[in-house]
C-alpha cells in the first residue's frame, strides 16, 4: 500500500501546533508559508505568514499540516485521528504525557481485551490521537 500521511489543517496556529508536536514526537519540521509562492500575490497581506504546507518527519513516519482553510471554514470533529504505534511502553507514556499538555483525554492507558495497550485524548488544538502498543 502507498504510504498514507495525515495531514492537520489549522485556523492560523499550524506553526504553534507543529512546533508542539515536534516537542512531543521529536523529528525534523519545515515549513513552507504563503509569502514563499506564487499565490501570494492573490491572497490578502494578512495570510502571507499562513503556513501553506508544513512537515514533521521522523523515520519513516510523518505529519502534515496547512493554515489553509477551505471557504466553508474549519470545521473540527471526531472523523480523525491520529495513530501512533509505539515501540515500547516507555515510548508509549512520554508521549501520551506531551501530548496530555492542555489535552481532554478519553481514553487512559490501560490494557485491552485484544492484548494490546491502549490510550487516546484530544489535544489542545481539538485533534484525537490514538497511541498504541502491541
Amino acid at each position: 500500500m502507498t504510504l498514507l500521511t495525515t495531514y492537520l489543517t489549522f485556523n492560523g496556529n499550524c506553526r504553534e501546533a507543529m512546533h508542539f508536536y515536534q516537542n512531543c514526537l521529536g523529528g525534523e519540521l519545515h515549513f513552507q508559508t504563503i509569502a514563499e509562492t506564487p499565490i501570494a500575490r492573490r491572497l490578502p497581506g494578512y495570510m502571507k505568514n499562513y503556513i501553506l504546507h508544513a512537515i514533521l518527519k521522523k523515520d519513516n513516519s510523518m505529519l502534515m499540516a496547512s493554515d489553509m482553510v477551505a471557504n466553508e471554514g474549519l470545521k473540527k470533529g471526531n472523523s480523525v485521528s491520529i495513530l501512533v504505534n509505539c515501540f515500547n511502553m516507555q515510548e508509549l507514556n512520554l508521549l501520551y504525557s506531551k501530548l496530555s499538555a492542555g489535552a481532554e483525554s478519553f481514553q487512559p492507558i490501560e490494557q485491552t481485551y485484544w492484548g494490546a495497550w491502549f490510550g487516546g485524548l484530544k489535544d489542545k488544538y481539538g485533534n484525537n490521537w490514538l497511541l498504541h502498543l502491541k
